[in-house]
């Protein structure tokens, strides 16, 4: 197995995500979350992504997770069903060493073979210089919009920018039938 790895996120990484997200919530402001989530609350999350079949991956490195991502729902509404949005979150000490660019790639592959047609980004304090804005710049996603002091948080207004990313021929081509989407659509009506 080479180092830095992505692989699918268990349960056995909860502890890891619980204490990588915590980090970003006291000391970041890509969540707006206020407080960190308990370590329940990480698992049913995770538990929900898992069951509706959305890509959770862990990047790893030198045995330890150092970074996760996923895709959910990006609204519930059922129009929205192809569309997903990510979350990307790095520990402190494995920041800069490109764990978020690995982990994004291999997001949009698992979510085009699902039959995904959007991607969106929902980035907390995204300012045009913010390492996140950057990424998805470099991975393709186009800047669809921003609202302006949006978020509070360590005693400051915060912008929140969305980006997007077309996958699978995005709005060009019809749905895909056998896509999970249309799947999960079809079991639901």
């Amino acid at each position: 197995m080479s180092d830095p790895a992505i692989r699918p996120a268990t349960a056995a990484d909860l502890d890891a995500i619980t204490d990588i997200y915590a980090d970003a919530v006291r000391n970041g402001t890509a969540s707006y979350e206020l407080e960190p989530p308990t370590r329940a609350e990480m698992a049913a999350r995770f538990e929900t992504l898992a069951a509706g079949g959305f890509p959770y991956l862990v990047a790893t490195s030198a045995g330890r997770v150092a970074g996760y991502a996923y895709a959910g729902p990006f609204r519930p509404r059922p129009a929205y069903r192809f569309v997903v949005e990510n979350s990307i979150y790095i520990a402190p000490e494995a920041k800069g060493r490109g764990l978020g660019g690995l982990l994004l790639e291999r997001l949009i592959a698992d979510a085009e073979r699902l039959g995904f047609r959007q991607m969106i980004a929902v980035i907390g304090d995204g300012h045009p210089g913010s390492a996140s804005v950057r990424l998805h710049q470099r991975m393709g996603f186009r800047h669809s919009g921003r609202l302006e002091g949006s978020g509070y948080k360590h005693g400051r207004w915060l912008d929140t920018t969305f980006m997007q990313l077309s996958m699978n021929g995005g709005a060009s081509t019809a749905p895909d039938p056998d896509s999970l989407p249309e799947r999960r659509f079809a079991r639901a009506t």
